[in-house]
């Protein structure tokens, strides 16, 4: 009689397995290719410890909203009027707070809770009376931007709370003593995240492997993870060399983190790569596809209303024309990340990494003086090449 044969996943040689992952490793290289031409281009300022903190801190609001666009993206919809409602939360900030002298704290809950109240309201549309995502964001985008200029009146309103500004240029109190010119504490918080990020995909692979699934080979899981450590652990000397780790990196790595463990430790994260992957199967399985896209709209809402608050504390005022466009970044970061135009597909760490490819790009263009007419036209290609590498892994 027949035993029941152990599930054993076969090893495979470091460049087939990086070529049967093209899609979630070749970003990653893209975006090491890209900071190297860069750097050189522009005889190192790209990273100086100054530059590297800007791009941080230039960039956060779009690592921010593209967390909450994958979600949309992946259970196969879009938004559109991310940028208008960043805007729009900006404008009512600077009336709460500057204006009505509203407590930051309270302020800044009502702009999160507006905003997920206007995901709510376009979610319903979406979910529930199925109008195509697309329409509906597209509607949300013309209203809000009108919104936004009603209510600031057309004009610029500013300045911010002084508490309120650090929100978005503000460091995180060092508890040791710099020395060196170093900021200790945030050097230490840099490292501490590298090996966290080690040891996460040290239990990943374990966790892979007790399961029989395919993992890519020892020796590139321990070039892999030396390479993470060494960049992780770079950028925050960099980081630390300047003033410190800003607020903002703070926050961002907080939601990647969260985001994260939700896409791959979740039954919620599961159930909405589901949707996206095929919406009827879903269905038949018990999941409650109505409300989880109507939820992602939600979420998609709470977070472009902290972009906007993210953005406008930066700025240290609320602009009738601020958010115009930020939609076409965050959507370009999710695709450039390897986010599938069809659903279903897309990481955050992917994301992640678009949203930084996009930075470096917009950072080092302007570095190099090349006018913004050309830097959208290079963003467009770039973009344009995404989605055809995205249609390419469809059809293998």
């Amino acid at each position: 009689m027949s035993t029941p044969q152990e599930t054993i996943a076969v090893p495979q040689s470091a460049a087939g397995f990086l070529k049967d992952n093209l899609r979630d490793f070749g970003m990653l290289i893209s975006l090491v290719v890209i900071v190297i031409f860069f750097q050189v281009a522009t005889g190192g300022v790209l990273l100086m410890p100054l530059n590297i903190t800007n791009v941080v801190l230039q960039n956060s609001y779009i690592v921010i909203m593209a967390l909450g666009m994958l979600m949309v993206i992946v259970t196969g919809h879009i938004d559109l009027s991310v940028g208008s409602v960043a805007g729009f939360i900006g404008a009512v900030a600077a009336v709460l707070m500057v204006q009505y002298d509203v407590n930051f704290i309270v302020a800044t809950i009502l702009c999160l809770a507006l905003g997920g109240l206007i995901g709510a309201v376009q979610g319903y549309w979406v979910a529930y009376f199925k109008i195509p995502s697309f329409i509906v964001t597209l509607a949300g985008m013309l209203v809000f931007k009108g919104l936004m200029i009603s209510v600031l009146d057309g004009r610029s309103i500013g300045p911010f709370p002084p508490i309120f500004q650090k929100l978005s240029s503000g460091y995180i109190v060092e508890l040791i003593s710099s020395a060196g010119g170093l900021y200790i504490t945030s050097l230490l918080l840099g490292l501490v995240l590298a090996v966290i990020l080690i040891v996460q995909n040290i239990a990943s692979r374990k966790r892979r492997i007790s399961h029989g699934v395919e993992t890519e080979p020892f020796g590139f899981f321990i070039a892999k993870n030396l390479l993470i450590f060494a960049g992780v652990g770079y950028v925050a000397f960099l980081i630390s060399s300047h003033r410190g780790m800003p607020n903002v990196l703070i926050i961002m790595a907080v939601l990647i983190a969260a985001y994260g463990f939700l896409t791959n430790r979740t039954i919620i994260g599961r159930q909405i790569y589901a949707v996206g992957g095929n919406i009827r199967a879903a269905e038949l399985s018990g999941i409650k596809t109505t409300r989880l896209t109507f939820w992602t709209f939600v979420n998609m809402g709470v977070l472009a209303a902290l972009g906007g608050l993210i953005v406008a504390a930066r700025l240290n005022t609320a602009q009738p024309k601020a958010g115009i466009g930020f939609e076409l970044d965050v959507i370009a970061a999710c695709f450039i990340g390897g986010a599938s135009a069809y659903g279903g597909v897309g990481k955050v760490t992917g994301a992640v990494i678009g949203a930084f490819i996009m930075g470096v790009m917009n950072n080092g263009m302007s570095i190099l003086g090349i006018g913004i007419d050309y830097q959208q036209v290079i963003k467009g290609l770039v973009l344009l090449g995404a989605v055809c590498v995205d249609v390419y892994n469809q059809r293998r």
